[in-house]
């Protein structure tokens, strides 16, 4: 939002971005990378870049300064810094501001859905080097990362859900009825819906696999679509591929059972039917 704004400015009089980078002894590159809220914002440039683009109401300095402040804190995520890579980092942070998260998943629960002991066993398996130690912490932070669908402005999070990954044991059975438990509890909440995507309907919009798309309450800000992969992640904010992911998104929720549905299948799953 901030980058977004400092473009506006910048646009609005008429200043390329190299003379953007020439006032905070920087390069265009750099202007660039403010603008796209991809580096964090130094108090002097900032002063710098209003005075530039003719900033000068001191209520509208204060408030974008203390903006800026919030922007640059550190979230509670990095106290799990070693178990943190940078491009997961970058994730949570969009996490954490989005106001709509929606997702589809054909190999686990999503995350944010996840028992602790369903969490340990999934984690197990993509990081059998780690120790006992850092396989705790991973576990803590997807615990704590849960938090935020039960605390007021939790957002809108939307899951589809493969068959598959209901079907999929990480885990003795006591786990995994523990974990259709808590899907059906967590389905109860009002800011969650749960669709289960059934074998029955043989191909489907979303074979691509996995994604979560993310929404920002800021009409400035685009979607942003994740897609992680065995050691990196991919995020796309263009408009057009954007858009190819809200068209899959869309088919594959009209493709997967109602909520409700999904919910008499959960509970089919539990008594073993």
């Amino acid at each position: 939002m901030l980058g977004t704004q400092l473009r506006r400015w910048r646009e609005e009089n008429g200043i390329t971005r190299e003379a953007a980078g020439e006032a905070i002894r920087a390069s265009h590159a750099k202007i660039s990378r403010l603008e796209l809220g991809r580096v964090g914002f130094k108090q002097r440039d900032l002063v710098d870049l209003l005075n530039l683009y003719g900033v000068t109401d001191e209520a509208e300095r204060k408030e974008f300064f203390n903006l800026a402040e919030q922007a640059n804190a550190r979230g509670w995520w990095h106290q799990h810094g070693p178990v943190l890579p940078s491009w997961f980092e970058m994730y949570l942070g969009l996490e954490h501001s989005a106001s709509v998260i929606r997702t589809y998943q054909v190999q686990f629960v999503p995350g944010l859905l996840q028992t602790e002991d369903y969490a340990r066993n999934v984690i197990r398996v993509g990081h059998q080097a780690d120790s006992a130690n850092e396989i705790d912490r991973r576990v803590q932070l997807r615990m704590t990362r849960q938090k935020m669908l039960t605390e007021p402005g939790a957002p809108q999070f939307w899951a589809v859900i493969d068959e598959a990954a209901l079907s999929r044991p990480f885990g003795s059975p006591h786990v995994m009825t523990a974990q259709l438990e808590h899907l059906l509890e967590m389905s109860e909440l009002p800011n969650v819906t749960v669709q289960v995507l059934p074998f029955r309907l043989g191909s489907h919009a979303a074979a691509g696999g996995a994604f979560t798309i993310l929404r920002f309450a800021e009409s400035d800000l685009p979607d942003i679509v994740y897609l992680e992969q065995l050691n990196s992640a991919v995020y796309l904010d263009k408009r057009s591929e954007v858009e190819d992911y809200l068209a899959v998104m869309e088919r594959v929720s009209v493709q997967a059972d109602t909520p409700s549905t999904s919910t008499a299948m959960l509970r089919n799953l539990l008594s073993g039917n």
